[in-house]
This record gives C-alpha cells, sequence and structure tokens, in this order.
C-alpha cells in the first residue's frame, strides 16, 4: 500500500493477503476509515455465505465478475446492490465470482477497526 498524501491510500486488490471464511469464501480486508471499510470476496463455484448476513448498518457491493444469486436474484458484473440498516441477505453463486463492497458504519471505528454498532463476526462486510 501506497501514501501518495496523508488522506490516501492506493493499494492492488490481488496483494491484500486473502483470508478462507469458510471453503470456497476468500476474503481481502480493505482499508478502513473511521467511517466506512472495504472488502473483496472471491466465491468459488457453488459458494454460499454460511449464514444469514444481517446489516446492523448500510452496506453496499458491487459484483465484478460471475454471477450471484441474493435474496432470489441473479446479478452478473457490473450490478450494484445497496442494503439498508437491519436487512438480511445470503449470496451464494452457481458460477463462482468476485465482489467488492463497502460498508458504511454508523459510528467511528475502535481501535480494534470495529464500530459501536458492529461487531463483524462472520459478516461479509471486511
Amino acid at each position: 500500500m501506497t501514501h501518495d498524501a496523508p488522506d490516501m491510500q492506493v493499494l492492488n486488490v490481488d496483494e491484500v493477503e486473502p483470508v478462507e471464511v469458510v471453503p470456497g469464501i476468500i476474503r481481502r480486508r480493505l482499508p478502513a476509515t473511521a467511517w466506512a471499510r472495504g472488502w473483496m470476496y472471491d466465491f468459488a463455484p457453488g459458494a454460499e455465505w454460511p449464514e444469514v448476513d444481517v446489516h446492523e448498518s448500510e452496506e453496499r457491493y458491487y459484483v465484478i465478475s460471475g454471477e450471484f444469486v441474493d435474496r432470489g436474484r441473479r446479478l452478473g458484473p457490473g450490478s450494484y446492490v445497496v442494503f439498508a440498516p437491519g436487512s438480511t441477505h445470503r449470496p451464494r453463486t452457481e458460477t463462482g465470482a468476485r465482489m467488492l463492497g463497502i460498508s458504511i458504519l454508523a459510528g467511528p471505528l475502535d481501535q480494534a477497526g470495529v464500530s459501536g454498532l458492529d461487531s463483524g463476526a462472520g459478516r461479509p462486510p471486511a
């Protein structure tokens, strides 16, 4: 990651350390600020998020490649999805897919990188 200025971070997402969430789903945590955090997920063909994802704050994702099925809708490359606080979903894919997401936090992050309203445990955001 480079810091060209104190208010800007630049990186190549494929250089971020991948972490296996469950077999078939890889997460890359992207730089966070006090008000938002980013993440990249790669789903292998046939993968499904292991539990219902509950949003305590707003979450958005953009499908980069492949196709997700979310709430019964097929979402291909270029699809942009916004979930309101309190919403739920459980994404899956038949083909394999990659998404870039942003979680809008309800308050500043603490030193561990967790907002006051969001533990982030087991969730697709970051």
